[in-house]
């Protein structure tokens, strides 16, 4: 059997149609079975991830390790494992709010000294903060104020809330509901 052009040409469309609709279905398969995919960018480091942090039920251990890095202390560069749930959290805000979950990262885990150190500076930093648990985040979400975003998050009733209006950021984490203005 000879290839014209045209049937060659005609083939290649077929299997990239395909292939594609091979990825769309992967992708609302993904959907469906509840992945979590978020965007990450640190302000402070300038690292950036886009990564599926779960599967269904499954986290990725891959995943959440390299969000642990990411979400490292900046003045230190100490690493802490990350509460899952936190990312599930933003994802979660970010589904009420009407966006993809792209985040710019103020601060994520803090280790104890920048935390003490912070501290004594500011009265709105607690001495027990749960950035340093990594239950913790302070955030800007892409496409949407941060006085929405608190409200969104606050509709939800979950996990502590606070919008630091001033120095435009939204503290979420997942202790007891609570909020507060900075």
């Amino acid at each position: 059997m000879s290839w014209s052009r045209r049937r060659l040409i005609r083939a290649a469309g077929v299997i990239a149609g395909a292939s594609a609709a091979g990825i769309l279905r992967v992708a609302a398969a993904e959907k469906e079975e509840g992945s979590g995919r978020i965007v990450l960018e640190n302000l402070h480091t300038h690292d950036s991830l886009d990564i599926v942090y779960r599967r269904g039920d499954y986290y990725v251990p891959d995943a959440l390790s390299a969000i642990e890095v990411l979400l490292r202390d900046h003045r230190t560069g100490t690493q802490h494992p990350i509460d899952p749930a936190l990312m599930d959290y933003l994802c979660d805000v970010a589904r009420v709010a009407g966006v993809e979950p792209v985040f710019t990262v103020i601060s994520g885990y803090r280790s104890p000294q920048t935390n003490a150190m912070l501290h004594e500076r500011s009265s709105g930093v607690s001495s027990h903060s749960l950035h340093m648990e990594g239950r913790a985040i302070d955030v800007r979400l892409a496409g949407v104020g941060c006085a929405k975003l608190a409200d969104q998050a606050l509709s939800m009733q979950r996990g502590g809330v606070g919008y630091y209006n001033k120095s435009d950021f939204v503290h979420l984490d997942t202790g007891r509901f609570r909020s507060w203005r900075g």
